[in-house]
């Protein structure tokens, strides 16, 4: 929490002395004095207005670029939409033609042992919603992208990226319901706990193995040239408790503009990593104050806070699933050849029942994330005690998220707080900090 300094008040004191006359008959009067006290106000004290700042801020987004900015966010909570109708489309679509029941009888004839009846089936299930998704798949990832001038791959180069991702889901997806399903059918009653749990384990290694194994598969990572960029960055890690004897920078100016950073992995793998866009489009005041706050999350250990919030989130989803999932097997199991939830044809079922609990649990999500976003941006002010960059930095990732939205929006919609609360946030910590001497000798805010 950050430390808040009050300036000193001085008090001087007015004297006029009065002076009787000594009387030769008998001893003087004692002198006396009328003091009068003045309060003055502090010195050195600069005028701020915080909430002009904030407007002056916000105003230099352009028009233009705010209303594209504007316009490619809230288009997002329509793809929400879509998105999950989607979902039951396609889930609607291998159940009722028994295509999944299909899928599943595949997997019979291959194998007698149920154990490997899964991995067999859910292949089959990625390799088929991938294709049934590609169209909307192409146009939220690349169409859209262009059209609002936020990528700079070509095709080719997305459908790569896109390839490798597809593989990763692959594996990881196949492991981690082949352990489900067979937990499920040994448990029954109480699947539901052990998948949750089952889940939670999965979390946790995907982060650990992610920076070093998964997120080289995209971007290449080289170590930051020593410089007094690189000092400083280390020397605010060591001094905040955090394991990184190196940063790194990857080459993500080949899919987008966005700027972004992390430190990242546990046990072992913690990894400080910023990529090339915020080296070549921000000030060094401004990476300094982007990793401020991505070493908030490793100081506040956010990463074992957020999956205990959403191990939480995950067990709620796999109790409606377990509820839901038998209620309507009973009434339409027979037509979608479909025997119970230990029966791999009941994925799409599963999943689109999973789909439809995230969706009305978004605010709840997003405000998890969004709070431990809050505490990250006050952390890393306190760390960097760059504001104003902070601010700057705000205004960039306005690029592509909604600058002002409606108190209702961000808590719906939000999993980071809008650039007018994180610009808010930043002149709010600056107006308290205003006579700090580093505070006093930096940028002057606009007013």
């Amino acid at each position: 929490m950050a430390k808040r300094l009050f300036a000193a008040f001085l008090f001087i004191i007015l004297a006029g002395a009065f002076w009787t006359p000594a009387q030769a008959q008998g001893p003087a009067a004692a002198p006396t004095a009328h003091v009068e006290v003045a309060q003055l106000p502090p010195a050195g004290v600069a005028h701020f207005d915080q909430q002009k700042a904030v407007d002056a801020y916000v105003a230099r987004l352009s028009p233009k670029d705010r209303a594209r900015s504007d316009a490619y966010f809230e288009g997002g909570y329509v793809l929400q939409v879509v998105d999950v109708i989607y979902v039951l489309a396609v889930a609607g679509l291998l159940l009722w033609l028994h295509i999944s029941a299909r899928m599943r009888n595949i997997a019979t004839k291959i194998t007698r042992f149920r154990f490997l009846q899964a991995p067999i089936y859910v292949v089959q299930y990625v390799v088929i919603t991938t294709v049934l998704s590609l169209p909307l798949t192409i146009y939220e990832g690349f169409i859209r992208e262009h059209a609002y001038g936020l990528s700079n791959q070509t095709f080719m180069q997305w459908a790569r990226d896109f390839g490798v991702q597809f593989l990763v889901s692959l594996v990881a997806f196949t492991v981690l319901l082949t352990v489900i399903y067979a937990v499920a059918r040994k448990v029954q009653q109480n699947w539901w706990v052990w998948a949750t749990g089952i889940s939670v384990a999965f979390m946790v290694f995907f982060i650990m193995i992610a920076p070093v194994y998964i997120s080289p598969l995209f971007n290449n990572y080289t170590p930051l040239p020593d410089s007094a960029m690189k000092s400083t960055i280390l020397s605010m890690a060591r001094s905040n408790g955090i394991p990184a004897d190196n940063v790194y920078t990857f080459d993500a100016s080949k899919q987008s503009k966005r700027v972004s950073a992390n430190v990242s992995g546990i046990f072992g793998t913690t990894r400080i990593s910023l990529n090339d866009n915020l080296l070549n489009r921000c000030t060094p005041s401004e990476v300094l104050a982007v990793l401020g706050h991505e070493m908030g999350h490793y100081v506040m250990n956010h990463v074992g806070i957020l999956v205990t919030w959403f191990g939480l989130l995950i067990l709620v989803g796999f109790w409606f699933i377990d509820r839901a999932f038998h209620g309507l097997v009973r009434v339409f199991g027979k037509q979608w050849d479909v025997e119970s939830l230990g029966d791999p044809a009941g994925l799409p079922l599963v999943m689109a029942l999973f789909s439809v609990f995230f969706f009305f649990a978004t605010p709840i999500s997003n405000t998890i994330v969004r709070t431990h976003e809050i505490q990250a941006d006050i952390f890393g002010l306190n760390v960097a005690r760059q504001p104003d960059a902070f601010a700057t930095s705000a205004l960039k990732l306005a690029e592509y998220r909604k600058l002002d939205p409606t108190p209702l929006e961000e808590f719906v919609f939000y999993d980071h707080p809008s650039g007018r609360n994180r610009i808010m946030e930043a002149m709010r910590w600056k107006a308290e900090h205003i006579n700090d001497p580093d505070i006093m000798a930096g940028p002057i805010s606009p007013q």
